[in-house]
């Protein structure tokens, strides 16, 4: 490694101070590595540097930081006023504006005045590394080096590798990032590399089951939170990104893998940012921002008549067993024979399917039969939220003694319209598929998959974990009923799942 990345007298380059650069240039400045702070914009070099030692300085105040390691922190950045200042620096970031040809204008300029063994690292997020390189003389030490906003605070980093890149600069940077305090993770150059790429899932189902008009786009955020444990749901996430930045990036990542269905963005979504609905930062997106505050959505009251009787169907008996007991509980006398009665609330545990099919295959009344989503916890301790699907023909009558069935122990009920695969199976379903074929991929070990997406996207689990918690046999059966009823070649499972599926083995085995 050329680079002695733990050298006590490493020099960090840093062109471009916005929000980024600084991030990088606090994270530095703090692991005790010189930082060279340059932007083409006269003042705002110096500018960041006042930022920086400010957030420094508060840290100080609120005792997370020493005294002395904000003294030492803050002597470690300095401001040059001129690109040619930067020929010291053995590691040169840049975090510029996301445009190719003016990263790789950038990179040729600093190619004449650095040395022959200086990184050339780019903070790009959506940008081909592979393309900024090969604009160099020297392709083989452009690397990729991607942080997420807020940097001291989102603790993951993702290092990428181009095809031109030399392996001890992707070592190297590595190793930077774990000096940075950061989770370093290996990633080969394709596009979305790890985290954004696997973020496709959940924002780009959620806006297809808003689409379809399953549920209100309150209802979905509802579901993912409370049923399937995500700190935020999707159109809560587009609000906070801004369709601004969340949308260019859905139509890249798509166009980039020459339209793949399973990145397929939303006209929904569109719509919105050519109509200036872009979020928290317009007061106004999915939800309406008085005073910065999402605006309260409403809630449907619980029905008061629960139903007479209740027949559960069989096709997974080990839900059955415990629907009965919790339909018993509310006092709903429970139906045990082969078929329901002629007057019994029908209740079907669809896995991947929607209950219209569900009555057509199992002979049932359409007219009195509801879904109910087991593969994300039945009983109140085990789901803080339950799901209710009607088919087109479920009369309000049933429907709302259903909900008040399973309102009954206080857990509250989500009712949406059909589906196949609910609203979390689906959506769910998709965030472990497209990690799936991230693996396939080769983009990324199984285990840095997982990493990053829990760091950069804050999901309670890693796809692959996620995929293994609900069982890979039973997201595969999400999958393939979804494509049977779409047609569609977003639903088709990664090899990387079905395989593991088949075998039983965890979805985080990599391959001998």
């Amino acid at each position: 490694m050329p680079v002695d990345i733990q050298s006590p007298t490493l020099c960090l380059g840093i062109v471009g101070t916005g929000a980024m650069g600084r991030g990088i240039a606090q994270i530095a400045a703090q692991a005790g590595i010189r930082v060279l702070l340059y932007d083409a914009l006269h003042g705002a070099a110096l500018s960041a540097r006042e930022t920086v030692v400010g957030t420094l300085a508060k840290l100080a105040e609120k005792g997370k930081i020493t005294p002395e390691a904000l003294a030492a922190a803050s002597a470690k950045l300095e401001v040059v006023p001129r690109l040619e200042e930067l020929a010291s620096a053995q590691v040169i970031v840049e975090a510029i504006v996301e445009n190719l040809d003016v990263k790789k204008q950038l990179f040729q300029q600093l190619e004449d005045i650095i040395a022959a063994d200086c990184i050339l690292a780019t903070n790009t997020s959506s940008l081909s590394v592979t393309s900024i390189a090969a604009a160099c003389k020297r392709p083989e030490r452009v690397g990729g080096f991607h942080f997420f906003n807020p940097v001291p605070l989102m603790k993951i980093v993702e290092v990428i590798d181009g095809l031109l890149t030399a392996p001890w600069v992707a070592d190297a940077l590595l190793a930077l990032g774990r000096r940075m305090g950061h989770t370093a993770v290996a990633a080969r150059d394709t596009p979305g590399f790890i985290v954004n790429h696997a973020g496709r899932g959940l924002v780009t189902e959620g806006l297809r089951v808003l689409g379809e008009g399953v549920a209100e786009f309150w209802e979905i955020d509802r579901i993912m939170r409370e049923a399937a444990g995500f700190r935020m749901g999707p159109f809560e996430l587009l609000d906070l990104t801004g369709l601004d930045v969340s949308q260019p990036v859905m139509e890249s990542i798509y166009n980039q893998y020459y339209q793949e269905a399973r990145y397929r963005p939303s006209p929904l979504a569109a719509q919105r940012l050519v109509g200036g609905l872009l979020g928290r930062k317009t007061g106004r997106g999915f939800y309406s921002y008085a005073g910065g505050t999402a605006a309260a959505m409403p809630v449907a009251a619980v029905p008061v008549a629960k139903p007479a009787s209740a027949w559960v169907s069989q096709t997974h008996p080990e839900w059955a067993d415990v629907l009965r007991d919790v339909a018993a509980a509310a006092g709903v006398a429970v139906e045990t024979d082969y078929t329901p009665s002629a007057d019994a609330l029908c209740i079907v545990t669809p896995l991947g399917a929607d209950v219209t099919t569900c009555c057509v295959e199992q002979g049932l009344d359409p007219q009195r039969t509801v879904g109910i989503d087991c593969l994300f916890g039945i009983t109140a301790a085990k789901s803080p939220r339950r799901s209710l699907m009607t088919t087109p023909l479920t009369t309000p009558a049933m429907r709302d003694a259903a909900h008040a069935l399973f309102a009954a122990d206080g857990t509250p009920v989500s009712v949406m319209r059909d589906s196949a695969g609910f609203v979390a199976q689906r959506i769910v379903a998709c965030i472990v598929n497209i990690g799936c074929d991230i693996a396939q991929q080769r983009v990324a070990a199984p285990a840095d998959i997982d990493r990053a997406v829990t760091l950069g996207l804050g999901y309670p689990k890693g796809p692959l974990a996620f995929g293994d918690a609900l069982g890979p046999r039973m997201v595969l059966g999400v999958l393939e009923a979804m494509q049977d009823f779409y047609g569609d070649p977003r639903y088709r499972p990664s090899p990387w799942l079905k395989r593991r599926a088949l075998l039983g083995v965890s979805l985080l085995t990599e391959e001998s």
